[in-house]
């Protein structure tokens, strides 16, 4: 018998496990469902007899005299009921989605989503991403919605597929280094692998970290990639080169460099072509554009930022880029 029961019994431990996730699972999809119906509770009958807030009230403190253990149905818990079914009952895009989220991102995305379009886009990467309230949180304050829509909006390198494009931002938040005023490169690698956690929520989660100063060796050198990951989605090594000034040409060879020598000797049959991405503190659209235009490898270059961005700056920028659009069709 071994010392680890685990070790011993792996299909008994998968079952039980399966069967949890699935009870949590269900009582979540019961939980909000019951939130849904008594929002439309409250909705119909205030509407239909023009009840005010003294109706709300009457109603919490009702529940709170019958179920004295029931949380949530608070004066306050009972508006955002309200809220939610009122936000969604004529929604038939994400309808079917919404038991697949806590109660506790709900209430983030009907405080802070402004548009329909933001919430669909938060419900759909909470259900791929599997967020917590709090890495829920996090994106809602680094502005990953209006950041991803404004990547969406650029014109991806020729070499590189849309669907690969699609798995990228052109703008990463790194707000969790707390890097030194003054930093170099090395500091800035080690930020990273310091606060990987972080790093891979805003990169997504589809990247499993294989190492950094990843080294290849060609011909009779040794030479280092900065950070090197695996896409699961993708099923491709992703190359990071990590720089702290503005984009230069030159740093396109190099990536073309490590990616042609990623894939001569650690790409694995099964594995799609190794994509680069060159991640700098600035760059400059039209210097990219012609350093990239003779380029034949999946590279993309990518600017950060080590605070939180401007959100209603992003959302003038992002107004414009539609408006443009719009105009050109």
């Amino acid at each position: 018998m071994t010392a680890d029961p685990s070790a011993a019994f792996p299909d008994l431990i998968r079952l039980i496990g399966d069967a949890r996730q699935n009870a949590l699972r269900k009582v979540n999809e019961e939980l909000i469902m019951l939130y849904y119906h008594v929002g439309e509770y409250i909705s119909r009958e205030s509407a239909a007899h023009g009840y005010g807030d003294a109706y709300v009230d009457e109603i919490a403190r009702f529940i709170a005299a019958q179920y004295p253990d029931l949380k949530g149905f608070t004066r306050r818990g009972l508006y955002r009921m309200r809220q939610f079914y009122e936000t969604y009952k004529d929604d038939e895009i994400v309808s079917t989605l919404l038991t697949q989220l806590s109660w506790s991102n709900h209430i983030k995305l009907l405080a802070r989503a402004k548009t329909p379009e933001e919430r669909h886009f938060y419900i759909h990467l909470c259900i791929k991403e599997h967020y917590t309230a709090r890495e829920l949180d996090r994106q809602l304050e680094s502005s990953y919605y209006e950041r991803a829509m404004l990547s969406a909006k650029a014109l991806a390198p020729v070499p590189v597929e849309k669907h690969v494009k699609e798995q990228f931002l052109d703008n990463y938040v790194l707000d969790f280094l707390n890097l030194p005023r003054q930093y170099s490169e090395t500091d800035f690698r080690k930020g990273i692998t310091q606060n990987l956690k972080d790093f891979l929520l805003e990169i997504g989660r589809g990247f499993t970290f294989i190492g950094e100063e990843y080294r290849v060796q060609v011909g009779g050198g040794d030479f280092y990639i900065d950070l090197l990951f695996y896409h699961r989605d993708l099923q491709c090594l992703v190359a990071f080169e990590l720089k702290i000034g503005a984009f230069k040409p030159e740093y396109v060879g190099k990536m073309n460099f490590y990616l042609e020598a990623l894939d001569r000797e650690y790409r694995k049959e099964h594995e799609n072509p190794s994509v680069g991405i060159i991640l700098c503190a600035d760059k400059d659209d039209e210097i990219v554009e012609f350093a990239m235009s003779r380029s034949l490898s999946p590279v993309l270059v990518a600017e950060y930022t080590a605070k939180l961005p401007d959100k209603k700056l992003l959302q003038q920028k992002l107004h414009e880029l539609t408006r443009l659009a719009e105009q050109e069709l």
